[in-house]
């Protein structure tokens, strides 16, 4: 028995922000003057991101690319360049309101899309690493897509990148011990919520890759015979001595990243001999993979997946895609990524790959 992918929704917040105007954002919030700043520029166009959406008013945006302060938003950047910005009570009431509208418009559009009923579902995960709030999105998916009041609920929480294919997992297992299980899945990160307010190099550095969406999936038990994308098995790996190099954890003014610059390296190292061993015990080898959804974490990540593996530009190409158009959604983006390819029909075996704190990766086979 496997998972079976019945549909997948996305969802972005309305605010768009462009390359140009995220480097605005930035020194806007570093106290630095255009005329003073290469380093900003340069970043954000290493980053490959065209364009990302955030979770905040379209007024909120402006003051902040104008100079001025209409909305009177605690998030406004301040003249004291050293001010760390909201307190993280402020941030997660933002989290609070914006996440469940978000995670709705996702799930719903995949209820629409899998004619699957509300009152049929028994089984419901959320996945999320930016917020925190009981009741959470949970109740607010329950609530406004009238699901059972008795499905059972599970959440994936503080995983990173990584957290929907921990949550895929879960569905998995799901869907093995219960014959008529109807699953829904939704990722939703607000990445935004937490961008550093500082002067600080590596700080900037998660500021220029992450962004906000939510995206949904449908998943009900399967055989690998049947034509919707199975969920065959999962994997995971944390690499060793590599625990400082990616953290994530709570602080006064927001969560806190640590993304040390040999992340990539240790990806690079670490990742075949563990990848390729894995694959063996599913019957596979890595010239078998058809398709591949790599998490786009930045740049240089897929550049070392490509490298450890190696796989060519083509091959990396909707991951490519989905980080230039919308940013690293954290847990989100993978969800992004199957959307696409399965729209594409893309050739299967697909396998799907994230990297999160640990230094952990984990890996699920798409038949």
């Amino acid at each position: 028995m496997s998972l079976s992918i019945l549909s997948v929704g996305t969802a972005l917040p309305p605010s768009r922000v462009t390359q140009a105007e995220s480097v605005k954002i930035a020194q806007a919030f570093a106290g630095m003057k255009e005329e003073q700043d290469d380093f900003l520029p340069s970043l954000y166009q290493h980053s490959t991101i065209a364009t990302r959406h955030l979770a905040f008013e379209q007024e909120v945006v402006c003051d902040i690319l104008q100079g001025t302060r209409g909305s009177g938003s605690v998030f406004l950047p301040r003249s004291d360049s050293d001010h760390p910005g909201p307190t993280t009570q402020e941030r997660m009431q933002h989290y609070v309101e914006q996440a469940g509208p978000l995670a709705v418009r996702a799930a719903r559009q995949a209820l629409q899309e899998s004619g699957q009923k509300p009152a049929e579902f028994t089984h419901l995960i959320t996945v999320s690493c930016t917020g925190f709030s009981a009741p959470g999105v949970d109740v607010a998916l329950i609530k406004k897509l009238e699901l059972p009041a008795t499905i059972e609920r599970t959440h994936v929480g503080f995983m990173g990148c990584h957290g929907a294919l921990n949550g895929l997992r879960v569905a998995r297992a799901f869907a093995d011990a219960h014959a008529g299980a109807r699953i829904l899945l939704c990722a939703v990160e607000l990445c935004g919520v937490h961008y550093h307010y500082q002067r600080n190099p590596k700080k900037m550095i998660g500021n220029a890759l992450f962004a906000d969406g939510a995206a949904a999936l449908v998943g009900a038990p399967g055989d690998n015979a049947g034509p919707a994308w199975q969920v065959a098995a999962s994997g995971s790996c944390i690499f060793a001595d590599s625990e400082p190099a990616m953290t994530w954890n709570i602080g006064d003014h927001g969560f806190e990243m640590t993304l040390a610059t040999k992340v990539p390296e240790l990806i690079a190292q670490n990742l075949r001999p563990w990848f390729v061993q894995w694959l063996a015990n599913n019957g596979l080898q890595l010239e078998d993979i058809a398709s591949w959804a790599v998490h786009p974490g930045g740049p240089k990540i897929l550049t070392a997946v490509e490298q450890a593996l190696g796989l060519d530009r083509d091959a990396t190409a909707v991951s490519w895609e989905v980080l230039a158009e919308c940013g690293n959604m954290s847990s989100a983006t993978i969800l992004f990524l199957f959307e696409r390819l399965r729209k594409r029909n893309a050739a299967r075996p697909c396998v799907a790959l994230g990297f999160g704190p640990g230094l952990t990766a984990e890996a699920a086979l798409l038949l």
